[in-house]
């Protein structure tokens, strides 16, 4: 039998790191929105644009992003517009700056003499930089 002090524990030590479980957590669902998210980002504007292989999108100062769609309807911006009031909008923009480059979006159902008149349009405002948007192939 001993005598004497009993042998007491230090209490417990506080925890000097930090849990990386909740934030992982997190990170991974903000990862699966991102990823779910982001083809539906692009362009609101259903279009079956022809598939090619080319170089990437340019990185114009000044972007104008005209549509066909397979009715023949015309866009500027996403907006649907008149042709009238397309090229209206057109003549503006070269007003503002000359280097504006056109991104030329067309369904691949659209008869080439509607784009070929949608690009002479473009060209009697004033704007010579005409980029045509197509798909990578699959």
């Amino acid at each position: 039998m001993a005598f004497g002090r009993l042998q007491s524990s230090p209490g417990a030590t506080p925890m000097s790191e930090i849990n990386m479980t909740p934030l992982i957590d997190v990170m991974l669902v903000l990862l699966v929105i991102f990823v779910i998210t982001a083809p539906l980002i692009g362009s609101s504007l259903r279009l079956d644009l022809p598939e090619v292989r080319g170089a990437g999108a340019s990185d114009a100062p000044a972007v104008v992003a005209l549509a066909i769609d397979q009715e023949g309807r015309l866009y500027f911006d996403e907006q649907p517009l008149e042709a009238a009031q397309l090229a209206e909008r057109v003549r503006q923009a070269a007003r503002r700056n000359p280097a504006t480059e056109v991104q030329l979006r067309a369904d691949r159902r659209v008869p080439y003499g509607r784009v070929a008149e949608l690009i002479g349009w473009v060209q009697q405002a004033g704007l010579t930089r005409i980029g045509f948007v197509t798909e990578a192939p699959r």
